[in-house]
């Protein structure tokens, strides 16, 4: 299992590539970071100081869209840092939150997401890909290398994923939903002439080193939020019973709206809906033990990374634990199962 933390690129970006750089030191192979130029600093811009200041790290945004972001120009940004720094850079996508809801934007169709998948995966490995009408090519990219990997909630967008991507970022934690989901990618990737173990499989959720329960909730309380924006889609579409499990929709009964103005913040004040078990369920919070167990959990069914969200009061003491005790763990655990 590799691991990644999730990073907001707030002000000063000089704080972001010093957590970047601790993540690193402390054995981290990934930092990603949210991709919302409104509400963050634009993230391609720090990316490139992060790579600068380090020297394995591999990075990418978690996520970006198709809608906000012309496709051929997410595909030189990646093309033009791999060739400065080394393939070292990874695309999360998918259809659009909050970069595209704060200008009263909608995600895109899965048939353009699809499209654009295709499109940033081959410029950004230098390949020509044909793009309205045209073979476009980038005649100055040689060996550049680049995954994509979709985040989907929905079954549409899990087929999607299992059809077309090198991997599936799920952003919550629990083990039923994480199973479910994981299945019907793989199911559609079989499906499709696809070998589905050559998919990765990202969970992402908050990480929290601690003991005192309540505040560790609190602080990452945002998250449920968060996941209930993209619940209250799929309700939307699919009802509160058939396709989607009902763990994942019951607990968005009491939502009554979301300000993106504080999306991904543990002082977001409009999130009191999520209930303690939805956090318990969805984040790592506890000790080392803690997490060391709920992450062989789901190891044991197939997620080959975690990326632990940093947005509370604890990042640097979470990092270091995990760089001395949880990483080294999940290690010796598989090293001793060979």
């Amino acid at each position: 299992m590799d691991f990644g933390v999730v990073l907001q690129t707030n002000p000063p970006a000089s704080r972001t590539v010093q957590l970047s750089q601790l993540a690193e030191a402390h054995g981290f192979s990934h930092v990603w970071t949210f991709d919302s130029h409104l509400l963050w600093e634009e993230p391609y811009v720090v990316h490139s100081a992060i790579l600068n200041a380090t020297k394995r790290i591999t990075v990418g945004p978690f996520v970006t869209n198709p809608a906000t972001r012309d496709w051929t120009v997410t595909a030189s940004v990646f093309a033009t840092l791999n060739e400065m720094y080394g393939n070292r850079t990874i695309c999360g996508i998918g259809r659009g939150d909050s970069a595209v809801r704060v200008t009263n934007g909608k995600p895109v169709s899965m048939s353009e997401l699809r499209e654009s998948i295709h499109v940033i995966r081959e410029l950004a490995n230098s390949r020509p890909v044909e793009y309205k009408g045209a073979t476009l090519q980038f005649p100055w990219s040689r060996g550049s290398e680049l995954d994509v990997w979709v985040a989907a909630y929905g079954p549409l967008a899990l087929k999607l994923t299992g059809e077309v991507g090198d991997g599936f970022i799920l952003q919550l934690a629990d083990l039923d939903i994480a199973r479910w989901m994981i299945k019907v990618v793989k199911d559609a990737a079989a499906a499709a002439g696809r070998d589905p173990d050559s998919i990765a499989f990202c969970v992402a959720a908050p990480m929290y080193i601690g003991e005192d329960r309540e505040h560790m909730r609190d602080q990452c309380r945002w998250f449920g939020g968060m996941v209930g924006n993209h619940v209250a889609d799929i309700v939307a579409k699919y009802g509160t019973s058939g396709e989607v499990p009902q763990a994942l929709t019951d607990y968005i009964a009491g939502r009554t709206g979301y300000d993106y103005n504080s999306h991904g913040k543990a002082a977001n004040n409009h999130v009191d809906f999520v209930p303690d078990e939805i956090i318990d369920r969805f984040c790592l919070l506890g000790t080392a033990e803690e997490h060391i167990a709920k992450l062989e959990a789901l190891r044991e069914i197939g997620v080959t990374q975690f990326a632990g969200y940093l947005q509370h009061d604890n990042k640097e003491e979470t990092m270091r634990v995990y760089g001395e005790r949880v990483i080294p763990a999940l290690t010796e655990h598989i090293t001793a199962k060979r």
